[in-house]
């Protein structure tokens, strides 16, 4: 399969696009913060809120693309614009996002490996809901209804998980890490106040940070939330790994740009520094590898694969509400 791809030309630096692409992205963060100053002290700031979190997710997107290698070949221009990008442009830690990002792309959907599926508010497993305690035992009894309106607080979240990471010193090059952070949010902060009054602020605030942990969740989520996942010794070859725990996301090219070429979940993580607009050309090539060696290819619409998330966090919190529902022997594999 590598031989096809690389014959096709998809592994090729796409610089013009990527050039293209942060340029366009760039202008609509500009442009956001300038209809912010120039809207002043008016409840339609929260419109530009709106905006602003949109842009702010497609800047997360392209701090993505960024650490995978798409758009850089060398590590230092690589490491400079992910900070730039993402600890002073949207106060996003460039580094524990990173670490925490290449762990869950060596062993996605592992419960021990994967960062992602670490038991914490939600649980991805029933042999993590009749483990639970505390928060996670009281949320995982409604996690499906509980799913969209706690992606409300992920933007918070992130931004405090960048933070606390500033205390591991596995964490390169941390005093630029935490200086860019944290004039990201003294900057932030001093503008929305001195441009609002408190209540306006407060209110813009809200909103942007609601909405940008609403989308950059509805643009990760359906990637892995409800495919098989794996526990101890159960790690399948590289290619069956990628493939069986990875979900595609059909669509045109308002999808691709609304999360970010990431709907090719399969083709982006079997080979994650290829350039995002050249995933869509490997599609049909995996697919049809998939289909000569017999490994399921799994993709389906935008709106099933959140329908299949939020089936898939409902049944592993079965234990949480009936103690005595079936055990995890008699659960499907791609249901635990």
């Amino acid at each position: 399969m590598l031989r096809r791809i690389s014959d096709a030309g998809l592994m090729e630096r796409r610089p013009v696009y990527y050039g293209v692409r942060l340029s366009l992205v760039g202008a609509a963060f500009a442009g956001g913060w300038a209809a912010f100053v120039l809207v002043g002290d008016s409840w339609w700031t929260l419109g530009i809120a709106a905006f602003l979190a949109v842009a702010f997710a497609q800047v997360a997107l392209v701090m993505h693309d960024v650490a995978h290698r798409q758009v850089f070949r060398l590590r230092r221009p690589t490491e400079l614009v992910g900070r730039v990008v993402g600890n002073a442009g949207i106060g996003l830690g460039y580094g524990w996002w990173q670490d925490k990002h290449t762990r869950h792309h060596a062993n996605p959907n592992h419960e021990e490996l994967d960062p992602d599926v670490a038991p914490d508010i939600l649980v991805w497993s029933q042999r993590q809901a009749r483990s639970s305690s505390g928060v996670a035992r009281f949320v995982g009894r409604a996690q499906a209804f509980l799913f969209f309106p706690l992606l409300l607080l992920e933007g918070l979240n992130l931004h405090v998980a960048g933070v606390r990471a500033l205390r591991n010193r596995s964490v390169k090059h941390r005093g630029l890490e935490g200086a860019l952070l944290f004039g990201h949010f003294a900057i932030y902060l001093g503008a929305l106040f001195a441009v609002l009054p408190a209540d306006k602020a407060l209110a813009f605030f809200a909103v942007h940070q609601g909405l940008f942990g609403l989308y950059m969740g509805c643009i990760f989520a359906p990637n892995h939330k409800g495919m098989p996942t794996l526990t101890g010794d159960d790690r399948p070859d590289y290619f069956r790994r990628q493939v069986l725990t990875s979900r595609n996301v059909r669509g045109g090219a308002l999808t691709d740009f609304a999360l970010g070429g990431l709907n090719y979940q399969i083709e982006h993580h079997l080979f994650p520094s290829m350039p995002t607009p050249n995933l869509r050309h490997a599609r049909p090539i995996v697919r049809d590898y998939c289909a000569e060696v017999g490994v399921p290819y799994h993709e389906t619409g935008l709106i099933s694969s959140y329908r299949e998330a939020l089936t898939h966090l409902h049944h592993v919190g079965a234990p949480l509400r009936t103690p005595t529902s079936v055990s995890d022997a008699e659960v499907p594999q791609r249901n635990r």
